[in-house]
């Protein structure tokens, strides 16, 4: 049963680029084994993304589909998505009181998820926009925050009014490429990648500058940024890249592509196809055994009592 109510409503000074050799994957020996384990849900579409909240973890997907991980086992909050038309969802983000979430998806939805009351406003086609939503990012608190989403089509729609009608602009910061995700670390510092192999870093919002990587040869799907010195892109053939403020270093950490990667000081956590997980300890990469072979789209980690992956057919991961 739903449990909501509906109402319509950097620059990178000084950067050289360089990319090292790529290191040969990890054999068969360096494979380790892991606490993950699946977790049931009520849903068997492709779940897009994952998120902690001021509550409860919460994870988007198919047809516009929310569910919340409750003390007892994950339960539906809604479907639909914010218009009710079922529109897939791709990605979502928190504001930083964590009481908002937002997500975006197909046919230009936005929506606003209050999880402390359960309220959903509809902020949907921005600008009139209905492309393809991929990546949403949010700083600020509840009811006023900063909104960034990405497109297929190579676009950045923001706001500075919490999303509110008629407050949106957008621009495109490369060449047109789509843009799988964005992320910010700051009140209007943050990164994006796009799949033509660019990154790029804006520290006011409305300007993007390009970063690398020269001789990227793959498709990037992953980001997580830290602060200006500090992301790790994945894409596709395994591959990850890493930024320090000065140069990218690049490694082969796994065979299937990945989609989404994040990292801490506590390690890191990449997930990709054919349920492949790959963890960081001591600096050092490592695939991890699953108990799952469904291609993983998203990870939340080291933020919360449980770490999450989630996939196709609705899979979950848990540890």
């Amino acid at each position: 049963m739903s449990r909501h109510t509906r109402r319509s409503v950097v620059k990178l000074a000084g950067a050289s680029i360089a990319a090292a050799a790529v290191p040969a994957v990890a054999s068969a020996e360096e494979t380790s084994t892991s606490d993950w384990t699946v977790a049931e849900t009520p849903v068997d579409g492709t779940l897009h993304d994952v998120r902690y909240t001021a509550t409860n973890p919460h994870a988007v997907g198919a047809g516009g589909v929310l569910i919340e991980r409750t003390a007892a086992g994950w339960e539906t909050v809604f479907r639909g998505g914010p218009t009710g038309n079922g529109n897939g969802l791709y990605g979502a983000a928190v504001t930083d009181d964590g009481e908002r979430l937002w997500f975006v998806g197909n046919s230009g939805a936005v929506g606003e998820y209050d999880v402390t009351t359960g309220n959903l406003i509809d902020r949907s086609k921005p600008t009139g926009a209905s492309n393809q939503f991929n990546s949403v990012a949010v700083t600020g608190p509840a009811g006023d925050a900063d909104v960034y989403v990405v497109d297929d089509s190579g676009l950045v729609y923001y706001s500075f009014d919490n999303g509110e009608e008629g407050t949106w602009n957008y621009l495109t910061p490369g060449s047109g490429s789509g843009i799988p995700a964005v992320e910010f670390y700051g009140a209007r510092a943050g990164t994006l990648i796009d799949t033509n192999g660019t990154v790029f870093g804006t520290d006011d919002g409305p300007t993007w500058e390009a970063f690398g990587i020269e001789n990227a040869d793959t498709t990037f799907a992953g980001l997580d940024a830290d602060a200006p010195d500090d992301a790790t892109v994945v894409g596709g053939g395994g591959s990850l890249y890493v930024y320090d403020g000065v140069e990218w270093r690049s490694d082969r950490i796994a065979e299937a592509g990945l989609k989404d990667v994040v990292t801490s000081d506590a390690g890191g956590v990449a997930v990709g196809g054919s349920g492949t997980v790959v963890g960081r300890d001591d600096g050092a990469w490592g695939v991890v055994d699953t108990p799952s072979g469904q291609n993983l789209r998203a990870v939340a980690a080291f933020d919360g009592a449980r770490d999450y992956a989630v996939g196709a057919s609705g899979t979950v991961l848990e540890r």
